[in-house]
């Protein structure tokens, strides 16, 4: 259905078992647990309370629902007709339980949203056609799109390109896949230098400080292993604040029942009813696109939460057991000693 999404990444991902002092252990210890179940809504709900029986009375009901019934009770009330049968099941039951659980004490306790704002980042990195083992990818395209949880709306977005330094000529197979040239990244900024920039653009939306936010990629490559190779070679420590994120190919199979080989990113926009708007490998496209997937999620009742982060410079799942912590306050980027 959709090629790799990055042609960069080999089909098995190394060790990085040289990771710094810094990468060695996450904050807490919400990291070493693999458990990517999304957690049932609400958190504090007595589960005894009639209206619980109800909601799985509505539930059977719309498991027996055909594609037009399906499609007609959600023009009834006024919902999205877009989307497979699975996705249009999980609309009317998440709608269902959301209008029941609304007037009743089982609900107390409960917040819709997790975070005010949800940053989506997509690198894009150099690249061959066919990557050696030892091929360190460096980032060249820094993208992030921001998502307002309140509204559902994307509100801003940042986009630098960036100067490769190990391998400085970009290969063909890069430029043919990415659309990035290489006077593109001839001109651009150091990934340190970009870093900064991205940092003062985070800080000036007061992320961390006045308003409660994530990260959340497509996918583990993009913090576990481009982001965490990139400030190895910069030697730069990585950012405390890109420790977790949200994986929303994990929150989009765990919600929508559906298995992995149907959450790569053409899949996803597919199911949901949607189309690719862009280029395909352009990291600020990807981004929106991703982000797109993501409000349509949220509309459909999907909490969106943290399921990975970086321990041991490498990536792991975050059990639904862990706290809801927003990301820290985004700080310049600091040398390696």
């Amino acid at each position: 259905m959709e090629t790799k999404k990055k042609s960069s990444k080999p089909p098995n991902k190394t060790s990085q078992s040289e990771g710094d002092q810094e990468d060695q252990s996450c904050p807490d210890t919400s990291c070493e647990k693999n458990e990517d179940q999304e957690p049932s809504s609400p958190k504090q709900g007595d589960f005894s309370d009639p209206v619980y029986k109800e909601i799985a009375l509505a539930n059977g009901a719309i498991n027996r629902m055909n594609r037009d019934e399906l499609r007609a009770k959600c023009t009834e009330l006024k919902l999205d007709t877009r989307g497979v049968n699975d996705v249009l099941r999980k609309r009317l039951k998440s709608y269902y339980k959301k209008q029941k659980l609304m007037h009743s004490t089982a609900a107390e306790g409960n917040s819709d949203m997790y975070f005010d704002y949800i940053c989506v980042v997509d690198f894009e990195a150099t690249c061959e056609e066919n990557n050696p083992p030892d091929y360190h990818h460096e980032i060249i395209e820094f993208p992030m799109v921001l998502i307002d949880t309140h509204t559902l709306e994307i509100v801003d977005s940042f986009q630098e390109y960036v100067k490769p330094v190990v391998h400085p000529q970009l290969s063909e197979f890069c430029v043919k896949l990415t659309g990035i040239t290489q006077e593109m990244v001839d001109e651009a900024k150091t990934f340190h230098q970009v870093l900064k920039r991205a940092v003062s653009w985070l800080q000036e939306k007061e992320l961390g400080t006045k308003y409660k936010y994530m990260f959340l990629t497509d996918g583990s490559w993009d913090m576990g292993k481009f982001l965490h190779t990139q400030c190895k070679l910069s030697r730069i420590r990585y950012p405390q604040f890109a420790r977790k994120w949200i994986n929303i190919r994990k929150s989009y199979g765990n919600f929508y029942k559906v298995p992995r080989t149907q959450t790569k990113l053409i899949c996803m926009l597919e199911n949901l009813g949607m189309e690719y708007d862009g280029r395909p490998h352009c990291g600020l496209d990807d981004s929106r696109n991703i982000a797109r997937i993501a409000i349509h999620m949220l509309k459909d009742g999907c909490q969106l939460r943290v399921n990975e982060c970086l321990h041991s410079g490498e990536p792991r799942s975050v059990p639904i057991s862990a706290p809801i912590e927003g990301a820290p306050a985004p700080q310049p980027p600091k040398k390696r000693d």
